[in-house]
C-alpha cells in the first residue's frame, strides 16, 4: 500500500470531509481534542455475518480504521499497531473502547475472509468488528470518512489511511493520518475520550 503521508495528528475539519459545517473546541475544551462534527454513520456486516452500527456503539470511544485482507505491506503494519493498543487498554478494550476496522475491499473480504484476518493478527473481537458490506454501501462509508481508494491492475487496492476518533457521544474528534502515526500520542487521546462526562 503506497501513502506518502508522514504518521502525523490530524485535526480535519467535516467540511473537508463530507460538508458539514464544522465547530471546533475552544482551546482546552473537551480536553484538548476539537468536536470536528457528527461522526458518519456506519452500518455494516462484520466478521460474524451480524449487522453493526455505530449508534450501536454509543457510549464507547470509538477508534474507526480501513484496510483490506490481502494487502500484504501497510495495512498489517495499522493491524499490529492496533493490536498493541487493544492490549494497552487493558480492560477498558470492549467494554469502554471499540475499534472498528473497514476493508476497502468487500469483493474479496467476505466475513469469512475477515474472521481468519481477525485470527491472524490476534484481534479481541470481545471490543474490534472487522467490517463489509455491498461496495456501494463500502465505497459510501469510505468517502464520509475522506478514504478514497483504487483497485490497481495487480489487484492491489491504494487508498488513503485516516484514524478516526469517535467520542461517547457520537462525534468525530481527531483522525491520524497515514500508518506511521505515533501509538503513544493516539492511547493518550483515547484516554482522554474516556475520560470526558458525556453531556
Amino acid at each position: 500500500m503506497r501513502q506518502g503521508w508522514n504518521g502525523e495528528r490530524l485535526m480535519v475539519l467535516a467540511v473537508v470531509l463530507w460538508g458539514a459545517p464544522a465547530r471546533s473546541a475552544a482551546p482546552g475544551e473537551h480536553g484538548g481534542l476539537p468536536r470536528i462534527g457528527p461522526a458518519p454513520e456506519v452500518s455494516l456486516t462484520t466478521q460474524a455475518s451480524q449487522r453493526l452500527s455505530l449508534t450501536e456503539l454509543r457510549g464507547k470511544v470509538v477508534a474507526v480504521t480501513f484496510m483490506y485482507a490481502s494487502c500484504t505491506d501497510t495495512c498489517p503494519l495499522l493491524t499490529a499497531k492496533m493490536a498493541g493498543l487493544q492490549a494497552a487498554l487493558g480492560a477498558d478494550f470492549g467494554p469502554k473502547v471499540f475499534f472498528l476496522s473497514i476493508t476497502v475491499d468487500p469483493e474479496r473480504d467476505t466475513p469469512a475472509v475477515l474472521q481468519r484476518y481477525a485470527q491472524a493478527h490476534g484481534a479481541n473481537l470481545a471490543g474490534w468488528a472487522f467490517l463489509t458490506g455491498t461496495p456501494a454501501e463500502i465505497r459510501q462509508v469510505a468517502r464520509r470518512y475522506g478514504i478514497y481508494d483504487k483497485k490497481t491492475a495487480r489487484g492491489d487496492v491504494d487508498h488513503t489511511f485516516l484514524t478516526s476518533l469517535v467520542d461517547q457521544s457520537g462525534n468525530l474528534r481527531v483522525q491520524y493520518r497515514g500508518a506511521r502515526f505515533d501509538p503513544d500520542e493516539l492511547l493518550r487521546d483515547l484516554q482522554t475520550l474516556l475520560r470526558e462526562e458525556r453531556p
